[in-house]
């Protein structure tokens, strides 16, 4: 098979949540385990990073790592979910890994999955895992795919936990409560390890206490760290808390031996674009009209956005929205400005929601607009409609700014 036919036959063949949803989610970590124990448990031949949370992980992990490559480590980087191509899932100081790799990492484990019926996600750690092993890694940053504690890459023993904050999203999964979130989230501490704590509020800090002390593990809370002057790339307002977590982490690290300094520091978190090559959070793709894309798609990270999104200069917003299936509409679209211009519409995923029902519910919230079948039709009429003063924002889902990129 070529590279095509190998992942057609990953996303249709094996149960995945972003396509699939709760058919996809497993309740036990067994089935990795046993994966890990078939490839000679490679995720314990390199040291890493794990970070976890509702908003902020994917960010976090990109700044991380690219501190680490400015340091001069060789830096594995698992992510999820990719917005172009797979590869994005897996790099090595920034470089994604190949298409030949995946192509015979596959192939030569193709029986073993079909036969124990994996997820997607569980073959793509496993792979993740052995090409970090076989490439010497000195360190990676690995990121929790969903919640934590039964999520396939807690397998791993880490350097420091981290976790940004905790937010009501996939609560089907992980429970209905910021306090049950944050019990789920909490299982990547691990025993004897660091770990911190990006954000907490009164539902979760106690969980959060209540685990270190049961493991033993060191805790910090990244909202009482006092250095500040630094700045990143990354231009949404909401880095500046993801920020903190960082420097939080850092100053762990350091105290294990990591050689990391200041110089490090500031130009790590200056090319986290470069160095990591980190896509859609509030990414300008063009300047007349202005054009932000941002990949927030919960509350909490809905809130952040559109709160900066209003703090623009324009005569008129035009907002290319979809939403994916099961989002509680009744929270998220209040969320959004009445005064815009809306063109809804549909990811091209099973899961995505229909754009006729999304302009209908939307209609109860005052936001008015037409509905678009694809991204790329509701992005071309907005860029027709909007004037060199206008701004366009595209978001709602990854999946939407992933058809746009």
């Amino acid at each position: 098979m070529n590279y095509r036919e190998i992942l057609d036959w990953m996303f249709t063949r094996l149960p995945m949540y972003q396509r699939q949803g709760a058919s996809a989610y497993k309740i036990d970590l067994n089935a990795t385990i046993r994966l890990a124990t078939y490839l000679g448990d490679p995720h314990k031949n390199f040291k890493c990073i794990h970070v976890g949370g509702t908003n902020g992980k994917g960010s976090t992990s990109h700044m991380l790592a690219s501190v680490l490559q400015e340091a001069g480590y060789r830096v594995g980087l698992y992510t999820s979910p990719h917005l172009k191509d797979f590869r994005e899932r897996i790099r090595i100081n920034g470089n994604k890994v190949s298409k030949e790799y995946v192509i015979d990492f596959i192939q030569e484990h193709q029986p073993y999955f079909e036969t124990n019926q994996l997820s997607f996600f569980e073959m793509t750690v496993g792979m993740a895992f052995q090409y970090f092993s076989m490439s010497k890694v000195d360190i990676a940053v690995i990121e929790v795919g969903l919640g934590g504690r039964l999520d396939s890459t807690n397998i791993v023993t880490p350097e420091v936990s981290v976790i940004t904050n905790i937010g009501l999203d996939h609560t089907e999964f992980l429970g209905d409560t910021l306090t049950k979130i944050a019990i789920e989230k909490a299982g990547i501490i691990k025993q004897n390890k660091p770990v911190v704590i990006g954000k907490a509020t009164s539902e979760t800090k106690h969980v959060f206490i209540e685990k270190a002390k049961l493991t033993s593990s060191d805790l910090y809370f990244a909202s009482e760290y006092a250095k500040e002057g630094y700045t990143t790339d990354l231009k949404g307002n909401y880095q500046k808390e993801n920020v903190k977590t960082v420097l939080q982490a850092i100053a762990v690290l350091k105290s294990r031996g990591w050689k990391l300094n200041d110089k490090h520091v500031q130009k790590g978190l200056n090319s986290v674009t470069a160095n990591t090559g980190l896509l859609g959070r509030w990414q300008i793709l063009n300047e007349q009209p202005k054009v932000i894309c941002d990949t927030a798609h919960n509350i909490d990270g809905l809130q952040m956005v559109l709160h900066q999104l209003q703090q623009e200069t324009y005569e008129t917003l035009h907002m290319v929205m979809g939403l994916v299936a099961n989002k509680n509409l009744e929270a998220i679209l209040p969320l959004f400005p009445d005064t815009a211009v809306y063109y809804f519409t549909k990811p091209n995923i099973s899961r995505g929601l229909n754009e006729k029902f999304l302009r209908k519910q939307a209609e109860k919230f005052g936001l008015v607009g037409k509905d678009y079948p694809s991204v790329a039709e509701a992005y071309h009429t907005a860029l027709q409609k909007a004037t060199k003063k206008d701004v366009i924002y595209i978001g709602g889902s990854t999946f939407v700014v992933a058809e746009i990129i």
